[in-house]
């Protein structure tokens, strides 16, 4: 059985501020969302099943195999290391996978508003990229790690319906950074209800392109 101590410190404090971070910036709630940091090519960091992540402590932590999901410390992963392990498994350019449940961005995704057009703010497309949305599957349920580990081939960030959300990033600053972003787009299109303007269509795709020339992708460890 791995012990935490194999773990290096300020990987695991790195970890509990990010966590507090997501927490701080509304991004969860109680123990709504989970959070995950690849460590090597083999090993992986999430949250333990049903962790708080404004309280995150070195207890609601566990280390569990990327391949097979398997903990390695005895802690009880989260119900969604399905769709973790799956998607670091397949982005060798991800190393942190945050599934979060914010308010504007989840009543949206609670909504049955159609061809929802995110792009209200020029870092929707040049940050987050394309945003594919899925239907409702239970939580934990192979169905949906299916579902999320597909939509995020090739995607940053992905809409579960009636549930919430799930973004990745290189390191945690640029997964929160995606998150926020997204959080605060979706709050303009419910305040700005039918006098919603999008960013017209031409310059959705200058900053798409200039995103794809100028991110440089970080290989996992």
């Amino acid at each position: 059985m791995e012990k935490m101590s194999n773990i290096s410190q300020e990987c695991m404090e790195e970890f509990i501020a990010a966590a507090q971070r997501a927490a701080r910036h509304g991004l969860v709630v109680c123990g709504s969302g989970n959070l995950s940091l690849r460590i090597d090519s083999k090993r992986m960091l999430i949250t333990t099943s049903g962790a708080w992540m404004e309280e995150m402590s070195d207890d609601q932590i566990t280390v569990c195999k990327i391949l097979d999901c398997a903990p390695l410390d005895g802690k009880r992963p989260s119900i969604e290391i399905g769709f973790h392990a799956g998607i670091l498994l397949n982005r060798k350019d991800v190393n942190v996978v945050l599934h979060f449940q914010s308010l504007y961005a989840t009543a949206l995704a609670c909504s049955n508003k159609q061809d929802l057009n995110f792009n209200v703010t020029p870092e929707i497309p040049y940050h987050v990229g394309p945003i594919v949305i899925v239907p409702y599957m239970n939580p934990g349920s192979d169905d949906l790690a299916r579902s999320v580990i597909s939509a995020l081939n090739g995607h940053d960030l992905v809409v579960i319906q009636n549930h919430g959300q799930v973004t990745v990033g290189k390191d945690f600053r640029d997964a929160l950074q995606k998150a926020m972003f997204f959080e605060f787009a979706c709050g303009i299109l419910l305040h700005a209800g039918d006098q919603i303007q999008t960013i017209p269509e031409k310059a959705i795709s200058f900053l798409f392109d200039a995103r794809k020339k100028y991110s440089q992708p970080t290989q996992a460890v």
